[in-house]
Order: C-alpha cells, then sequence, then structure tokens
C-alpha cells in the first residue's frame, strides 16, 4: 500500500506472474485509496497473511491505477477478493469482513 503496513501491491503489468503464475493461492484485494471499508481490511488481510503464511500469499490491487485487471475480471465495487489458484479464479467475496469470517471463507481453498 504505497509504502505502508499492509499486503503487496501487484499491478496490471505484474498480476500474470505474480498472481496466475503463483504456486499456491492467491487472495487479491482489489482495493481504492478513496474506500474506507478497504482501510479497515489491511489489518485483517495483515493477520490473514499472517496466518495462511506459505500456504496463501495475500495481495492488493488498486482498481484506480489497475484499471485492466479490474475490468477482465468485472470488479464493480470495492473491496472485493478474488482468490485464485493454478490461474484460475475460484472464489469471489465482496466487502469487508472480520479476521474469523474471511478465514472460514478461505477454509475450502487452502
Amino acid at each position: 500500500m504505497n509504502g505502508t503496513a499492509g499486503p503487496d501491491e501487484v499491478t496490471d503489468a505484474t498480476f500474470d506472474e505474480e498472481v496466475l503464475g503463483a504456486d499456491r493461492p492467491v487472495l487479491v484485494e482489489f482495493t481504492s485509496d478513496h474506500c474506507p471499508p478497504c482501510k479497515q481490511m489491511v489489518p485483517v488481510l495483515d493477520a490473514v497473511a499472517a496466518e495462511t503464511d506459505g500456504r496463501m500469499r495475500v495481495v492488493q490491487l488498486d482498481v484506480g491505477a489497475n484499471p485492466g485487471t479490474t475490468r477482465a475480471y468485472q470488479v464493480m465495487g470495492t473491496p472485493t477478493m478474488l482468490v485464485f489458484r493454478d490461474g484460475v479464479r475460484v472464489k469471489s467475496m465482496v466487502g469487508a469482513r472480520s479476521r474469523r469470517r474471511l478465514l472460514q471463507e478461505l477454509e475450502d481453498v487452502l
């Protein structure tokens, strides 16, 4: 998140390599600087990244700066979280969540 705490950022240019080409599931949060629920998700995503370390990667993609990927996956609102495994989207979630709820929703992809 632009040098602040939070998950790594991916971009239109790095999405294919870092997300679709990853050797483990990747949770991508489509986010925006103008989205209060997105800011609330930063500590949740940090905690989920720590708890799933080695099993899942957690990254963010800024929708304003990366319109290509945002359009390609038809992301209409933020925060939207998509999980990719082996280059395929396997889960979609829209809206802020607690750490516990997010971890429960991710159980089937870990």
